[in-house]
Order: C-alpha cells, then structure tokens, then sequence
C-alpha cells in the first residue's frame, strides 16, 4: 500500500533517528542493524544499537534497534521514529514504541494494519513477495532483511555506494550467487516507489571526523588486552562472552601467543593461571555462572598475588536466567565471589570505546599491583555497535616482556613493606631462600607458614594494594552541575542514558549533576565530599533493590560514604533504562 500522506516533520537537518525492526531471529534482523551501524563508522556518524535475541534455539521474536545521529548519541533510543514490522506480533507488540507521528512499515503480506490515534502513517509494503518476486522463487522469502536494508537506505537518503560494499564484503566470502541475490533483494528495496512520499526523513548529517570504525564492545575489549600486552588465555563458551574468546582465538596466534578453548570454566581459570605463574599476562573470562565456577581458583590468585586478567560480561541471573539479556547483578559477586579475604581490582567501561581503553588500563594494573583485574561489562554493550574514533595502537602498544634476570640474595616474591613481583620459573636465584608461588599462606619468600601474625601482616599486605590504588585515583568527571539539588551516579552501561536524563533535567530548569565511575572496587577517594554538594544521590542500576532496598552500587557507595541521601532506583527487566524512567524518577526525588 503506497501512502500519499505527508510523513512527520523532519528534513535534511534531522539531527537523530531512531530505527527499530521486529521480527524473529530467524529473519536477519540483527544483520540488518549491524549494516546500518557500519555504514554509520564509514560515513562519520554517531551510531548506537540494541538488540534482543531469543535463547531458545528454534528462535523467536527478536528486536534489531539503530540509533543514528549527526550529534552525540548516548542511548540506543527511548522512542522510535520508524518501525519495521515483520510480523503481526511485531507490528501489534510494538506500534506503542513509535513517537507520535512517528512511520510504521509493515509487511502487508503478514501483517493487517491496525488504526492507530497517535498519527502514526502506516506504510505497508510486501517485503516477503516483493524479495520472492526480486530473487526468484526458488529463493522463497529468504532475503527479505537485504530488501527491508535497500529500502531504508532509499527512506533514509543512505550512502548507496558505501552500503553496497559493505553488502559485497559481508556476502562476497561465501558463493556468487548468494552476493547476486543479496544484490537483487537491496536494489529491489532501494527502488520501491515508497520513498517518493513527500517529506520523508533524511539521513542524519555527518560530523567531521577522520579514521572511524564501528563494531561492539566485545571486540574492542579483546582488541584492547592484545594492545595490551596479553599473549595467553583459556575459557569457555558461554554467552555473552563467547565473542571474545573465539576472537582471541584467531588472534592472538599472529602475535606469538594462543587462546585455549578447555573442557570446563576450573580447567580454564587455571591454564591461566599457570601463564600468569610463567610470568606471562594471562586472561579468562565467562558470563555469571562460568565465574561462578572460577571462584576457587581466583581466591589462589589473591593468595598467590599473581597477575590476572578476568572478563565477566554479565547477563540476567540467577542460574541460566536469562542468557541474552542485560543486568548488572554480578558486581558484588566480581568484588566479593571467593572465599576468605581475597582483594581484587574491580573496573566495569560505560561504552563501546571505553572497552577498548578499560582493557589497557586493567593490563597496567594486573602487572603493578600483581593482581587479579576484573573487567565488568555486560551485554548491552558487548553486542551493541557504536561508532568513534580508531584508537591510536602506536601510543597505546605493549609488547610484553619475560624477565628471567638473576634475582640477588635479597629477593622476596611478598615483601611485605613493597608490591609483590615474582621470579618466573627459569629465573636463577644466586643466594638466599628459594621462591615459591602457593596458594597456602606464606612468608616472604613464599614458604607455607601458619603463623598467626604472620597471616595478620600477609592480609594488611594484600589489602593495602587496593587502599593506597584508592588513593590514587581520581574522583570521577562531574557532567552538569558540580552542586546542586541531586547528583545522578552509574555505573557500565548506565552511562549514556544518566548522561541525557542530565542534560534534560537541566533544561527543566532542575540543578543536577552526574558521574560515571569505572573503578567500581575499590572505589575513588574524595566520593563523600562530592556527595555533600547535592541534596539528594540517585544511582540507578540493572540489579534488584536487594533484602535492604538498594542496588549493589548504591550499597557500596552507602558503605563508603556513610551517606544517608543515597537512594537507588532499580530495573530487572533484561533491557537497559530509558532516560525517561530516569527523569521520572529524578523529579520525583527533587520534588518529594
């Protein structure tokens, strides 16, 4: 059904948009999406994703959601501009996140149009017969995602060129005629007559940017541990983290090092730590349950103070709970998951390029502080796409080093009046006691020593890392108002959507400030103070208020801090906050 209708307000200055396509998992949403978002780093615009996918594995309804902008983009989208509707179910169950006036595109081989008060213009176009039609039948509808991308691309006024080498490169690997029939599919979608409606929106304007890429999170945290210095690591597959493994996999290989996929999450941990033991910078990493099994083996690297690089990419819980959706319910399990005292370095990137550089800085810290290093991020953001700048790996580049010099008569692997610094095995000892690496409690050297003060000083030891590494952290940027009537405080992924409820409640004429903290264990110095600037502090979390009414991060801060005006506002749904389930409950805090 062809419309004549004049679409929304929009023109060749339309700043953001925001694309949402239903269907089910089976259809090649997500491809679609993710070819919009590469053509967003090619073309310098701002791009954020969301997704959902079904973790059975017959499939099911699923959502592929793209956020373009010429400004900054911070959230993959509260509300659509533009729905594409697969299905009756996804046309019925998600007409009511399309703005006011905003455009539905259904296809009218499946879907009956439903009247709808909001000025919502309905488009419907048959994707599946047009395809069959474009391809051929022997295609059946297969190739109907390629032709909804051709004709977003021609809605949208996209780079034509550039989406067609993108299209070439993804397909090109595989047989001629599958690139030919993607081909025919984009080109049939690019040329449906639906775009000659009048004033129909444009592709948001470019920014000025040179060397971008896009890709998601996962990929830059693995990018960022080879940058890094890291040549080893073993897991085992789970989802979310899988990604990373298997590109660790295929690279590390080409810089001299290895990846090993083990028969269970134990065997993993502890290959790894028999790299970090060699003196080697090792990684592991799982979702939840997989940590949950490597909590034995990360208590003997807190005891053993070895190097330690470990990735939890966190998923709803508990147990398999839900395996392909957001939360942030692992923070407590990352800072407090083993048994006895055992301290580890907690850091948790709030984006897609953050992961990159929160990879860099948790190498430095495992290799100084001797340390395991918890990298915290979740699943929004290791499989949404976001475009920036390319990181520059010449000023960023580790190589790693073995150092196998003589240690002297004086050497001790655990002074206890300095940082522990091993002696891999190879390196001579000329004089003095042996060094041993164990898990048991020990003196200086390593020897097993049961001695009550003794154990007393080892744990002051290992504690004070974390204590004087507080020190000497900076407290985190302050977006908005330095005082005021509330501060907003998040953690992960909770950053882009905190940051525009700011801007927002600012313009409401409301005084309001907001932080990112990325050291989520041990926390900055100096947060107190900060906190006593503001009348109220709202952290908002994807975690469960808990048995005593706070998310993890708020209790922690309300810990730290001793501050009363700490309140949390919690989300348990699997999806990530919208700003405006922010900005409620702000203003409703401010105002009592």
């Amino acid at each position: 059904m062809l419309q004549t209708a004049t679409a929304p307000a929009a023109s060749s200055d339309l700043r953001n948009a925001v694309i949402r396509l239903a269907g089910n998992s089976q259809d090649g949403i997500q491809s679609v999406g993710a070819f919009l978002g590469q053509l967003a780093g090619t073309t310098a615009q701002e791009v954020m994703t969301y997704m959902t996918i079904p973790s059975t594995i017959s499939g099911g309804p699923s959502i592929f959601q793209v956020h373009l902008g010429s400004g900054e983009v911070l959230h993959p989208g509260d509300r659509a501009d533009t729905l594409i509707a697969f299905y009756q179910h996804s046309y019925d169950g998600h007409l009511d996140t399309l703005k006011d006036g905003g455009i539905c595109f259904y296809d009218s081989d499946e879907v009956e149009e439903l009247k709808d008060e909001r000025g919502i213009i309905h488009i419907g176009v048959p994707f599946t017969s047009a395809t069959i039609e474009a391809i051929g039948g022997s295609a059946k509808s297969r190739g109907k995602n390629i032709f909804v991308l051709g004709l977003m691309c021609a809605v949208y006024q996209l780079d034509r060129e550039k989406m067609t080498g993108i299209i070439a490169k993804k397909f090109g690997k595989k047989s001629e005629d599958i690139l030919r029939n993607a081909m025919l599919a984009f080109d049939a979608g690019y040329a449906w007559p639906v775009h000659d409606i009048e004033h129909m929106p444009m592709a948001p304007g470019e920014n000025d940017a040179a060397n971008r890429i896009s890709t998601d999170g996962n990929t830059m945290i693995a990018l960022g541990l080879i940058a890094g210095g890291v040549r080893f690591g073993a897991g085992y597959p789970i989802t979310p983290w899988t990604t990373i493994m298997e590109f660790l996999r295929s690279e590390l290989p080409k810089y001299n090092g290895m990846f090993i996929q083990c028969e269970d999450e134990l065997a993993a941990v502890s290959l790894a730590l028999g790299a970090s033991y060699s003196g080697h910078l090792a990684i592991t990493g799982s979702s939840g349950p997989g940590l949950a099994l490597k909590a034995e083996a990360l208590g003997y690297a807190s005891m053993a103070e070895l190097p330690l690089i470990v990735v939890n990419i966190q998923r709803g819980g508990p147990s398999t709970g839900l395996p392909t959706s957001v939360e942030q319910s692992d923070l407590l399990q990352a800072i407090y998951g083993s048994h006895g005292d055992a301290p580890r370095i907690v850091l948790a990137p709030k984006n897609v390029e953050d992961c990159f550089y929160t990879a860099l800085e948790a190498c430095r810290l495992a290799k100084k502080y001797s340390t395991p290093v918890f990298i915290l991020s979740d699943q929004a953001i290791a499989t949404r796409l976001e475009a920036f700048e390319e990181p520059d790996l010449e000023t960023h580049w580790q190589d790693p080093e073995l150092d196998l010099s003589e240690r002297g008569a004086d050497f001790k692997p655990y002074p206890l009046d300095q940082l522990t610094r091993h002696s891999p095995p190879g390196a001579r000892s000329s004089e003095g006691k042996y060094p041993v690496v164990t898990g048991l409690e020990h003196d200086e050297w390593g020897h097993p020593s049961g001695n009550p003060n003794n154990h007393e000083k080892m744990t002051e030891k290992r504690r004070n890392k974390l204590v004087n590494f507080a020190k000497s952290l900076p407290l985190p940027e302050v977006h908005g108002e330095n005082e005021g009537s509330l501060l907003l405080v998040g953690w992960g992924s909770t950053y882009g959507p905190i940051r525009e409820a700011t801007d927002r409640l600012n313009t409401l004429g409301h005084k309001v400030g907001s932080i990112n903290i990325r050291h989520v264990h041990p926390l900055p110095d100096g947060l107190g103070e900060l906190f006593e600037k503001y009348d109220h502090i709202l952290v908002p979390e994807m975690n469960d208020s808990g048995v005593y009414g706070y998310g993890q991060l708020a209790t922690l801060l309300r810990g730290k801090t001793c501050n009363p005006k700490i309140e949390s506002i919690n989300k348990v749904q699997g999806i990530s906050f919208r700003v405006l389930e922010i900005t409620s409950a702000a203003e409703k805090l401010i105002t009592g």
